[in-house]
């Protein structure tokens, strides 16, 4: 036997008895959200209570998944820049948008049919928000009416717009959203084209119950669940419209007053075109590695984006956001704020309004942390020097 073979036996045997090994941790699905260390601990609570096909109705992305591990995988190619001798005896984490404060620069994004994953649907969000007075924007397929949610709210949330194959139903939505006092408008326009949501189709696979009696089998039957489209008529209509172009932004700001926000920029040139045409902020996201397979996470969209608007508007960005580092690098690197998604559902899921309030909690003293470990006491003073790439690109 060569000596390199007797290393390895020797390595193998020292592993096999080591006293770590035999203390790993039970990996077991928590029981309760405060034993959640990190928002990641409510993904596989989640996926033990959730149906299958609901299940990766939440997890997928599109193709072979590569933009949805791109939006987590772009921020550990950024590092932080500690600073020290700084007071950090407090950090301030509020900070304003369109002349409202926030306890914190951590939003709840749009997640449609919440019912899949909890009896009330949104509502447990909207309670869980308060609380946290966190900011929560309502998708257009909400299991939960906009007027109910802003009376749980204390406040009208803000609303989230899929740009309807018709223009009248999506005007009607664009009116009752207005009606209802919700002061921004999230007009998404990264669906457009379709998607292939292969890990969706692989988990329905393993659902044995008849969906038709949930789902039904046409639009008709999708939309009639959907309090936004009471009164509507929706025979043949699409969330999506292919025929979406920049008059059509034009036309959303003649027909509101609300803030007009475009979600689902990934470019400069969009971004530029945003401008142009009057829009009042840009959400980067590519619908949770959702829309296409860019293989593009948006945290390595996010500087070209900030830098194209030029300080004219906000930036804010979702997608792949899971710790309070995230958060601050994505400030750092421009956002206003960010919104994260599949981590409250994963709480909602488990433990409804404490599982979306712990995962808020988690994120808050997370960032505080970092916040001060980096010398930034308030969300002003976190800027571009406080972070840097691995590969010592340009930022």
């Amino acid at each position: 036997m060569s000596d390199q073979d007797q290393n390895r036996r020797r390595f193998l045997a020292f592993i096999a008895g080591s006293p770590l090994l035999l203390a790993q941790p039970n990996l077991d699905a928590i029981a309760d959200p405060k034993q959640a260390l990190n928002v990641m601990d409510f993904e596989p609570a989640a996926h033990k209570v959730l149906p299958p096909a609901h299940f990766g109705y939440l997890a997928t992305g599109v193709d072979d998944d590569a933009t949805l591990r791109a939006n987590r995988e772009g921020y550990g190619r950024i590092y932080l820049r500690p600073r020290r001798l700084v007071d950090i005896s407090r950090a301030d984490l509020h900070t304003t948008l369109f002349g409202t404060s926030w306890g914190m620069p951590i939003g709840l994004a749009p997640i449609g049919n919440q019912m899949a994953f909890h009896p009330e649907g949104e509502a447990p969000v909207a309670r869980a928000a308060k609380a946290k007075r966190t900011l929560q924007i309502l998708s257009t397929a909400t299991n939960t009416s906009v007027e109910d949610i802003a009376a749980t709210l204390g406040r009208p949330p803000w609303y989230q717009l899929y740009p309807t194959s018709r223009w009248e139903v999506t005007e009607k939505l664009v009116r009752r959203a207005e009606a209802a006092g919700c002061p921004v408008l999230a007009l998404t326009v990264d669906t457009q084209a379709g998607r292939h949501t292969e890990t969706q189709e692989r988990y329905k696979l393993l659902d044995k119950r008849p969906c038709v009696s949930c789902h039904g089998t046409t639009p008709e039957d999708f939309f009639g669940r959907k309090p936004m489209f009471t009164g509507i008529d929706v025979k043949g209509l699409r969330t999506a419209n292919t025929a979406l172009n920049w008059q059509h932004v034009r036309n959303f700001k003649k027909l509101t007053s609300m803030k007009l926000l475009i979600k689902g920029i990934e470019t400069r040139e969009d971004a530029k075109l945003c401008v142009e045409n009057g829009v009042d902020g840009i959400i980067v996201s590519n619908h949770g590695g959702r829309a296409e397979e860019s293989g593009r996470g948006t945290i390595d969209c996010l500087p070209e984006v900030v830098d194209a608007v030029g300080g004219q508007v906000p930036v804010f960005i979702d997608g792949g956001i899971r710790r309070g580092t995230d958060v601050f690098k994505a400030l750092a690197l421009g956002a206003s704020a960010v919104f994260v998604g599949r981590p409250y559902v994963w709480g909602l899921a488990a433990f409804g309004q404490p599982g979306v309030e712990r995962v808020l909690d988690i994120l808050r003293i997370e960032l505080e942390l970092v916040m001060k470990q980096c010398g930034a006491r308030s969300i002003a003073e976190i800027g571009r020097s406080s972070v840097g790439y691995m590969d010592n690109r340009p930022y």
